[in-house]
């Protein structure tokens, strides 16, 4: 029975396949998401997400401040984690991320503000996190079908043909068609290998094996450390955490083969050795074991289907987030290249630069993760030379290049800060605060860059240049005039100028519907409405560019 037709399927119900289906439908993209669990895992995963995810989150109206400063502190951003033999034993050395010589650049440019979000971080665990990801989903027109599972797709030239199985309805099986399916089915994805998509990378680290519970532990956490790693003197090591709401986590190393639990009498023995205290209350919550691996998808998309999140990338837990945070981008920077191509304004050739742009995202985030010290150890030989980027060039200054951007050359670096760049092409644009009339509250020049196409001018040419590009072309195209349409507010309008990159004379940038820079003219050219037109049109993929 063929129940529907969706321009997308969503398969997965976790963060990044929950993220993929809010950010489709507010871009008015009807979506069908399927999950084979009724709900969120008990055994909750990520725990802490990145400036730039809270910027993707605010911009579709998804308020997540009330877990701001919850366990990421005022200064800089940074979970700290301490090495201690147990909670109650000697406490060590507190360990950095970073170096100390990147994070004293970082604490250098503190003066520059980077975004409108006021957190550098939030620190929420995932399951309850997905729960708002859900409804906001729903609000915005998501359908959300849960203990509904993918037993088989198959895809044509117009679209993907997937049979799903409805628990809830005793099992009944049905047929639905989408013109294209995300798979955000994780680490293990059946989606990933039923494409034949190989995966390269360092790849299995370790076994490792988590306790979730609950104990009266808040104590241990006055000093402003929110992780430990447990050394204790009897060869016992482990990780340590609390996810904030009297629950903690302690995860262990476990042997690769061996797959018996350990039962209660002996997990709440390793929970005392590394509390250090005996007859504590603890309350087992539940378990889990799983393979750490670091691992990058061959390719990000077959066809019709996109690998997004752990199906695309598998990468190890760290403090910088990168496993959940890179997923989350994944589908945010694919969302507004189906809705264009669902729409007819672009060519399908625009979703080949899902995988020219997100895929080297995932090489360079698993690179980083072995240039630090927690997984410095575990680097393949090829590895021990990269040299380590400051967190905020991590979260919010990375380099797209692909043919949706024009002058992202070979010879840039793959990420630096947003000051750094200066409204290079390739990269998020920066964050100015400015007012649309003298006496209007400020905003955030990324509040204009979430929703289409955005010129930024610097001369009034520009503005009869971007409507008969946007006319010609039939791309929905916005021009702001500097000084006219807006003004900033929190600087002049030569830094903002320089902020941008736009240091000659009646210049242009062209923003992309994710907020990243497509184009740019540093000065006024000749003919603006040709350059203009040649540029968006490339960049877009414009059905009726030739």
């Amino acid at each position: 029975m063929d129940r529907d037709k969706q321009p997308v399927l969503i398969v997965g119900g976790s963060l990044v396949g929950l993220s993929a289906a809010m950010f489709l439908a507010w871009r008015g993209v009807p979506t069908i998401l399927v999950e084979q669990y009724p709900g969120s895992s008990l055994h909750p995963r990520a725990i802490g997400y990145t400036l730039r995810t809270i910027e993707l989150f605010r911009a579709v109206g998804l308020d997540v401040s009330a877990f701001s400063d919850k366990f990421i502190s005022a200064t800089g951003g940074k979970l700290r984690r301490a090495r201690v033999e147990s909670l109650a034993g000697k406490w060590f050395e507190e360990t950095l991320w970073t170096p100390e010589d990147s994070a004293k650049k970082e604490n250098e440019a503190t003066e520059v503000e980077y975004s409108p979000c006021t957190s550098r971080g939030i620190a929420v665990a995932q399951d309850r996190l997905e729960p708002l990801l859900r409804d906001r989903a729903v609000q915005l027109g998501a359908e959300l079908r849960l203990e509904t599972e993918l037993v088989s797709f198959e895809q044509d030239d117009e679209g993907v043909t997937a049979s799903l199985r409805d628990r809830r309805k005793g099992g009944e099986i049905y047929s639905l068609r989408a013109s294209y399916m995300i798979a955000a089915d994780g680490n293990r994805s059946s989606i990933r290998e039923a494409l034949g998509i190989e995966r390269s990378g360092r790849g299995y680290i370790r076994t490792m094996g988590s306790v979730l519970f609950r104990a009266p532990l808040d104590e241990y956490l006055a000093s402003g450390v929110r992780q430990f790693d447990i050394d204790h003197p009897d060869g016992f090591k482990g990780f340590l955490t609390t996810y904030g709401d009297g629950r903690w986590v302690l995860m262990y190393s476990v042997a690769k083969d061996n797959t018996e639990k350990p039962d209660e009498a002996t997990l709440k023995a390793m929970i005392e050795k590394a509390v250090g205290r005996s007859y504590l209350p603890i309350e087992i919550i539940t378990t889990g074991q799983w393979e750490m691996n670091a691992l990058i998808a061959d390719r990000f998309s077959s066809g019709r289907v996109f690998l997004a999140g752990d199906a695309a990338h598998t990468l190890p837990p760290n403090r910088g987030g990168y496993g959940a945070n890179t997923g989350i981008e994944d589908v945010h920077n694919l969302a507004w290249k189906l809705q264009a191509v669902l729409s007819g304004v672009s060519r399908p050739q625009l979703l080949e630069t899902y995988d020219a742009e997100r895929r080297p995202i995932g090489w360079l985030r698993l690179r980083q993760i072995f240039a630090r010290s927690d997984y410095k150890a575990h680097a393949d030989s090829k590895n021990v030379e990269t040299a380590v980027i400051e967190d905020i060039a991590m979260e919010i200054g990375q380099l797209y290049r692909s043919d949706a951007v024009l002058g992202a050359g070979e010879d840039l670096l793959p990420a630096m800060r947003p000051d750094q760049w200066k409204g290079q092409p390739g990269t998020r644009a920066p964050h100015v605060w400015i007012s649309k009339k003298p006496s209007s509250e400020p905003i955030s020049t990324l509040d204009l860059f979430q929703k289409g196409w955005v010129l930024l001018a610097d001369d009034e040419k520009w503005v009869s240049a971007a409507s008969e590009a946007s006319r010609q072309l039939g791309v929905d195209l916005t021009c702001l005039h500097i000084g006219m349409d807006f003004i900033p507010s929190s600087v002049t309008e030569k830094d903002l100028r320089e902020d941008y990159g736009l240091i000659g004379h009646g210049g242009a940038l062209l923003v992309r519907p994710d907020g990243y820079v497509a184009w740019r003219a540093v000065d006024l050219p000749s003919d603006p409405i040709d350059t203009l037109k040649s540029g968006l049109g490339r960049v877009s993929h414009a059905k009726i560019h030739s």
